[in-house]
């Protein structure tokens, strides 16, 4: 294989270290030649095109400029980009599938960890822990506990796609009825994992639990109204881990801040970095975290594993496990 040309668009800074170790390099240097991006930044538009002529392979990551026609065009024996990110939407144009170029993801890794992060999420709000942990530190004792548990608590999720696969699989051990709302979800997969299909309104309305998975198209854009949210049950936790654009952000601050029996875990914001003073600071039924549900510092050398492993089955005529189909590819978010 040493006549196959892999070019490596990500910069060798910090991040760089994360998912490529000295195995994880060698690796890939054992497939083919192996060009690294040794710029200590990220290609501009320009620089990728000219980059990736006589490339056969190209392996991107965050930041990676667009794969448009400018660059495709110089792309003179292109025929697969391995992605180390989640989702190609902001990096694979459909000019990259008109070509004929294949494209893998570390999209399942990325979904497992991300579905991880779900459940931590949840029983970190639900059992109260950030907030009896500062209490505790600042020497406050409690003569009495509010918090509540994940067993046989019902979860409704809101879009069907890998990452809700992994969290209803994860959420199996905790024997939670399980209701979903999707426009592409089979009755053979309801009836594999016993789950119910419901519409939003009636998931919003009975579930203890509300877990967030559709991806961000224009469609989902606030998908998840003020409607919806004031319709929640008592007591019960809203979860996304998905966009924030989902929800309508400005709504939810006012539901949160005027029903103080919800309680929400948020991962995702509409604009992020969340800004300083934003509403959502100021709520203590709220457990803020700042885009890090997945994959974890521990888990980016599982994807790099896993798209190397694609690639040597790209090279040898085997079907790639992780491989992102056209379809798949509009469906995903953008950001």
């Amino acid at each position: 294989m040493n006549d196959i040309h892999i070019l490596v668009t990500m910069p060798q800074h910090a991040v760089f270290r994360t998912f490529f170790d000295a195995d994880a390099m060698a690796a890939l240097e054992h497939i083919g030649t192996v060009h690294w991006n040794t710029l200590g930044r990220q290609y501009t538009q320009d620089e990728l095109g000219a980059a990736v002529r006589g490339m056969d392979i190209c392996v991107t990551g965050w930041g990676t400029p667009v794969f448009d026609e400018a660059v495709l065009v110089q792309a003179d024996r292109l025929r697969l980009i391995a992605h180390t990110g989640g989702s190609v939407k902001p990096y694979v144009t459909d000019a990259v599938y008109g070509r004929g170029i294949r494209v893998v993801s570390g999209n399942e890794v990325f979904a497992e960890s991300v579905a991880e992060s779900v459940v931590a999420y949840a029983l970190a709000s639900l059992r109260q822990i950030p907030y009896h942990s500062v209490n505790l530190a600042g020497g406050i004792w409690p003569e009495s506990f509010a918090n509540r548990g994940l067993l046989d608590r019902s979860v409704g999720i809101v879009g069907y796609g890998m990452i809700a696969r992994y969290v209803v699989g994860m959420l199996a051990p905790f024997h939670c009825p399980i209701k979903v709302f999707s426009r592409h979800i089979s009755q053979d997969e309801l009836d594999r994992c016993h789950m119910e299909k419901a519409e939003l309104e009636e998931l919003f309305a009975t579930c203890d639990i509300i877990s967030i998975h559709s991806g961000m198209t224009p469609e989902n854009h606030h998908l998840v109204t003020r409607e919806l949210l004031q319709s929640m049950k008592p007591g019960a936790l809203l979860i996304n881990t998905a966009r924030g654009a989902v929800i309508d952000e400005p709504a939810l601050c006012e539901v949160l801040a005027a029903r103080p029996d919800l309680s929400a875990a948020l991962d995702v914001y509409e604009t992020e970095p969340l800004p300083a003073g934003h509403p959502l600071e100021k709520l203590p039924n709220v457990l803020l975290m700042p885009h890090m549900g997945g994959p974890t510092v521990d888990r980016r050398l599982a994807v790099t594993r896993s798209v190397t492993q694609d690639i040597r089955r790209f090279l040898a005529g085997q079907p790639m496990s992780c491989e992102i189909s056209r379809s798949y590819a509009a469906k995903m978010s953008a950001y």
